[in-house]
């Protein structure tokens, strides 16, 4: 690694200073207030902390949220959404109707909790009661253990038809009497008023009934927090309001635990879930639980601390099995048993009859090291994992090509629109060298691309993908919605790969899927063995596994610039993107990428765009801030991050070009869902490459880094990597010391009850 500075006409600085003001950060930390909060709803003075340390992990990653903006107004608000998702968010809402009626479905609640005491059994208690009938069963369950799915009965999703995707776009556009009579309960409770849509949108039918008879129903709405939704309710119920409502209690429960899924959990202990509602100003947390519960709210799950431990013997006194107690809300819980039973489906059903065994071994055969690994695991089983980093790339496209080879409809399917590009690229070079003749087409599509049906094999008659062998690249971005969907997706006898490389940050939405089927080892596993070149590819690795090496690194492959304060930072980021990697690596301004922990800030992306748009393209920005070619950051759902361009804007919205593909925004929706984009995130730039990266790393970032954080922004270069270092010895001991935050999830229980572990 060059400790050198990049070529510059002005002398770089040897020294680093003091740091710059403290400044929004991608992954920053929810924080707490004591007691309720008492500022009034709507005002930027009331604002306070979220779910507490117990529940706060990587948030909702760039899903548009800026990390720095506070107070429920209407600008920090996130306005209803329409837009070129609606097909994927409304493929989503039909398989979770299906899902919910499968679980409607099962013969009631397996018998658990029998030998719990103390608070355990009284919230079990507490959701028995359910069982009276005030509250449908199904709406609440414990410890399940579902019995492994017969390959012959599988459960497939519902076709997606053109009708029910039109239907989902016309969701979240409320009637406007609807909308007038929410806006009068807002005006009367002094809340801003603009947020009447989005209340009328998310309530539903008796919107303003709803609001009027529980105030803390305005926590539902994305952007408010608990204190703006006290000082509404007191506004509305003046003396009835008290801090132990159980209104209020069930209402912030339920908050914490879409803070908690934010920041990646799928489920909460109960302990943390306590603590929480303690710091938020809720008298009796335990109640607060158990009346969510009650209200099929939340669920509750008993799970034991140790699956592979044999049950205790009924003769064996005071003897118990160790559990411990989740709370989560339904989507994510039904979404968990969804992927645990499709995932058993796939494993325990059996492949499709496509030539011999002596055909598949002739493609191994053909192809070398873990390449050929890959052949053979995908031959013998319906579900595979791969990993390894950017050169392993080329082990699914060998298994792409000899699965066509043998007759199979093989996809492959991609985090983002960039990944698609590069790995059709690499299929396009493999089949040139490839004997014989090969599909003209591709056969890449993206994720969401794939379950909206804009791109992909489509489906049959069934519902289920047109395929015989889907490989899905970029699988730690796989949050458990999108997994489940995906896996629910697929026929009887088809082949699942998931590959990608372990080491990068996980799925900005919750659940950490691909880490948790690793670890459950219930399919064959195939490691790459095929090192990333070069200088980069050195560094990267190191990282990988805790180690910040020094790499020669002779073509300047490697460069440390050293900055003092955040000025100077953002001043050398310009100076490197429209001067020095330019002239002095050859790689042009428009294919350098720089990657910053956060948004806000002195350097966060608003900062550092601002400065390179000055610099590269100057302009008035007269359409909403943009103007032709600025580069930008599109995100047409949370979680996902479109790189594109400005090419025009007229009265159907803000023109862009995106990959290649044109993207019309409508102009109401430009402040949400688009950004400049010289400057990214680590999690917007996750599952994209460049041919120059620019990392900064201002003096307060400290606290963001970590070694996955590290690992990935330093792997989104492909020749060159300058890093703007202002954090001193933080760098080497995130990378040294701090992994990856972990998140609360059931899968592994769930894949444990269904499916045999793999040696």
């Amino acid at each position: 690694m060059s400790t050198e500075p990049e070529p510059t006409e002005e002398t770089e600085p040897g020294t680093r200073g003091a740091a710059p003001e403290p400044e929004g950060t991608e992954e920053a930390p929810v924080q707490e207030a004591d007691g309720a909060g008492g500022g009034e709803a709507g005002t930027a003075e009331s604002a306070g902390g979220g779910a507490g340390e117990s529940v706060s992990e990587e948030p909702g990653a760039d899903a548009g949220e800026d990390g720095d903006s506070t107070g429920v107004d209407a600008d920090s608000v996130e306005k209803a959404r329409l837009s070129e998702a609606e097909a994927e968010l409304a493929a989503q809402r039909i398989e979770r109707e299906r899902i919910a009626r499968r679980k409607a479905e099962k013969q009631g609640p397996v018998a658990s909790g029998a030998k719990l005491s103390g608070k355990a059994a009284d919230l079990l208690a507490a959701v028995r009661a359910v069982e009276s009938g005030a509250k449908p069963v199904a709406a609440v369950f414990s410890e399940p253990e579902p019995p492994r799915r017969p390959a012959q009965e599988p459960v497939r999703p519902r076709p997606v038809s053109a009708e029910a995707l039109g239907a989902g776009g016309s969701v979240g556009a409320p009637a406007p009497g609807a909308v007038e009579a929410v806006r009068r309960v807002l005006a009367e409770g002094g809340a801003p008023e603009a947020l009447a849509a989005q209340v009328a949108a998310v309530l539903g039918e008796g919107a303003d009934d709803q609001l009027r008879a529980d105030p803390w129903q305005l926590l539902r709405v994305t952007g408010v927090r608990p204190e703006q939704a006290d000082g509404f309710a007191r506004a509305l119920l003046g003396a009835e309001c008290a801090p132990d409502d159980e209104r209020r209690g069930r209402a912030v429960t339920v908050w914490l635990l879409e803070q908690a899924a934010l920041a990646g959990h799928t489920v909460l202990e109960m302990p943390a879930l306590v603590t929480a509602l303690a710091q938020r100003g809720v008298p009796d947390a335990d109640a607060a639980v158990q009346s969510t519960i009650a209200e099929a709210e939340a669920l509750v799950f008993q799970d034991a601390l140790d699956p592979a431990a044999p049950e205790p013997e009924d003769d064996e006194e005071g003897a118990e099995r160790p559990v411990r107690i989740l709370v989560g809300l339904e989507r994510y819980a039904l979404a968990e048993e969804s992927l645990a039973d499709g995932l058993a489906r796939l494993i325990n059903s059996v492949p499709k009859e496509d030539g011999s065994a002596a055909d598949w071994e002739r493609a191994a055969g053909s192809a070398e090291g873990s390449a050929a690994e890959l052949i053979r695991a995908a031959a013998a089983g319906g579900l595979v994992l791969h990993t390894g980093g950017e050169a392993s790339l080329t082990e699914p496209a060998a298994l792409l090509m000899a699965a066509r080879g043998l007759g199979l409809r093989a996809w492959a399917a991609t985090h983002s629109p960039l990944g698609r590009d590069r790995f059709g690229a690499l299929l396009d070079e493999a089949a040139t060298h490839a004997p014989g003749p090969h599909a003209p087409d591709r056969q890449v599509a993206t994720v969401a691309g794939l379950l909206s049906g804009a791109e992909g094999p489509g489906r049959d008659a069934d519902g289920a993908f047109d395929l015989d062998l889907l490989v899905v690249l970029d699988a730690p971005q796989l949050d458990v919605e999108t997994a489940a969907l995906l896996v629910e997706s697929l026929p009887d006898g088809a082949r699942l790969v998931l590959g990608g490389d372990p080491a990068v940050l996980w799925s900005a939405g919750p659940g950490r899927v691909f880490a948790d089927l690793l670890a459950a080892r219930i399919c064959p596993q195939v490691a790459s063995r095929r090192p990333d070149p070069g200088p980069l590819g050195e560094l990267v690795s190191g990282i990988g596994i805790g180690e910040l090496n020094q790499v020669e690194a002779p073509g300047k492959e490697v460069v440390i610039v050293p900055v003092r304060d955040a000025g100077e930072a953002v001043h050398r980021t310009v100076q490197l993107v429209a001067d020095s990697v330019p002239r002095a690596i050859g790689v042009p301004a428009e294919e350098t990428q720089v990657i910053t922990p956060g948004h806000g800030g002195a350097v966060g992306t608003r900062a550092l765009n601002a400065a390179l748009k000055e610099r590269l393209n100057p302009g008035p920005g007269r359409f909403g801030g943009f103007d032709p070619g600025d580069r930008v950051a599109y995100s047409p759902a949370p979680g996902r991050t479109l790189p594109g361009q400005v090419v025009k804007a007229d009265a159907d919205g803000l023109h862009l070009t995106c990959s290649g593909e044109p993207v019309v925004v409508p102009k109401e929706r430009v402040e949400q869902s688009v950004r400049h984009g010289w400057a990214l995130t680590a999690h917007q730039a996750v599952g994209g490459r460049w041919p120059a990266a620019v990392v900064v790393l201002p003096g307060d970032a400290a606290q963001a880094l970590s070694r996955p954080w590290v690992y990935t922004a330093f792997g989104r270069a492909e020749r060159h990597l300058s890093v703007v270092h202002g954090v001193e010895q933080a760098l080497p001991r995130a990378v040294a010391e701090i992994p990856a935050k972990p998140r609360t999830t059931r899968l592994p229980v769930l894949l444990g009850a269904q499916t045999p572990t793999s040696g």
